[in-house]
């Protein structure tokens, strides 16, 4: 079949302009984190100084994502996009003056720190957008390819972000990114999204973040797995983000472990994605959430970098373990939240999966000079596996739906309020 042939996922154009548009503003963003971090070992930082830069920009993203998915429901969605990330691609332009060998660590999580809203006004926006452009029985295949996408340019940007820092330097690459964030948005402008109904009388902005809570509250697997997330990328992957470019630049004694191994993580998501879209799971939450426990190789590898072999190899197994989960769950979410909520619903999976990661992030420096990295990492690998087994035994985790409603209704949420 060709990738335009009616009835294919790209023979629609605003959903091909969409992930085009995705595709490159995650290599931008993918590219970036490189950048940082070279940036800040090279002037002399520790982890716990990346620690802090890192969490920073998770930190203000965390902080304004309710925010953000209550305007990804009133506003059209694809203004909401462009705006992220026209704010985001000025400020790297900021970072190419401002992040000279000498400026104070302060200042360069500050900026980060601005940084991430655009994260939490486009995540929310781009989660919610789809069913607008294709139609129901397309989502599922239609997620799973841009989580393809996703992947494919999480593959390319720490390339290109090792390629380039190699080449002209930290100050100058970030100048690249900004250039994949603005051809994203020229992509956007393309995008014809359909209308949805108009409430002529408002809710107060308030009553619109609290029934986003509300219905999380009220879908129990929803929240679980977003419990889940929470707790995970707190302990486990904030400490391996940190922990990556530390350990394998002192032990290899390069940037180029580094930067593949983030790159096999992306391949390894985006086979298992695609493997995922062709063999549909009968019960896909149970599927997802064990393969999603072979995530714990990443620490396990840190803890014992006897080779870059196996770094690189542990981490291509580590993102084969998340392809599944991101084909699942997005069209979980889409499936059983009303479209009216799922801004806010995507904002509130947002906040609530990265919520405490700045602060694991900040904390990964002073707890491994404590306890030694090797413990920590050791501990979270044992961690991950028992937040893995635990979520499972929440109903309507196994399916990713609920046995009964999946949504509150209106007396759900008096009662609440009440």
């Amino acid at each position: 079949m060709k990738w335009n042939a009616p009835g294919s996922l790209l023979s629609y154009p605003d959903y091909r302009n969409l992930w085009v548009s995705n595709l490159l503003v995650t290599i931008g963003a993918s590219a970036f984190p490189i950048a940082l971090a070279v940036t800040v070992l090279d002037a002399g930082g520790s982890a716990t100084t990346l620690g802090l830069i890192l969490a920073s920009r998770v930190l203000s993203s965390v902080l304004l994502a309710l925010v953000g998915g209550v305007w990804a429901d009133r506003l059209p969605r694809k203004y909401v996009m462009i705006g992220a990330d026209i704010y985001r691609g000025v400020l790297m332009i900021g970072l190419v003056f401002i992040a000279t060998p000498d400026v104070p660590a302060w200042t360069l999580a500050a900026l980060v720190f601005v940084m991430g809203a655009g994260e939490a006004f486009g995540f929310p926006a781009s989660g919610a957008i789809l069913p607008s452009i294709l139609p129901s029985e397309k989502l599922p295949a239609g997620n799973v390819m841009r989580s393809i996408g996703v992947r494919i340019a999480t593959v390319v940007g720490p390339g290109i972000g090792g390629f380039s820092v190699a080449l002209i330097g930290g100050r100058l690459t970030f100048a690249i990114t900004a250039m994949f964030f603005f051809a994203g948005t020229v992509m956007l402008l393309n995008i014809k999204e359909k209308s949805r109904e108009i409430i002529e009388i408002r809710p107060s902005f308030i009553t619109d973040l609290r029934e986003g809570l509300v219905t999380v509250w009220h879908t129990p697997w929803v929240a679980a797995c977003i419990a889940m997330s929470t707790l995970q990328l707190m302990v486990v992957m904030a400490s391996e983000n940190v922990l990556l470019p530390v350990i394998t630049r002192r032990v290899f004694h390069t940037d180029a472990v580094f930067a593949t191994a983030a790159a096999m993580f992306s391949l390894g998501g985006a086979v298992s994605a695609l493997i995922a879209m062709r063999y549909k799971a009968r019960h896909p939450g149970l599927v997802s959430v064990i393969i999603w426990g072979f995530f714990a190789i990443a620490p396990l590898v840190l803890a014992f970098p006897s080779s870059r072999t196996v770094i690189i190899v542990g981490y291509l197994i580590a993102g084969i373990s998340i392809g599944p989960w991101e084909a699942y769950w997005s069209s979980a979410i889409q499936r059983e939240i009303p479209q009216e909520l799922q801004g806010r619903v995507f904002s509130v999976d947002y906040m609530g999966s990265v919520g405490l990661m700045p602060l694991g992030m900040a904390l990964v420096g002073p707890i491994t000079h404590v306890f030694g990295e090797r413990q920590f990492l050791v501990g979270a690998v044992i961690f991950h596996l028992m937040v893995c087994g635990l979520v499972l035994l929440v109903p309507g985790v196994i399916d990713l739906r609920s046995p009964t409603k999946s949504v509150p209704d209106s007396s759900q949420g008096e009662q609440l309020k009440a």
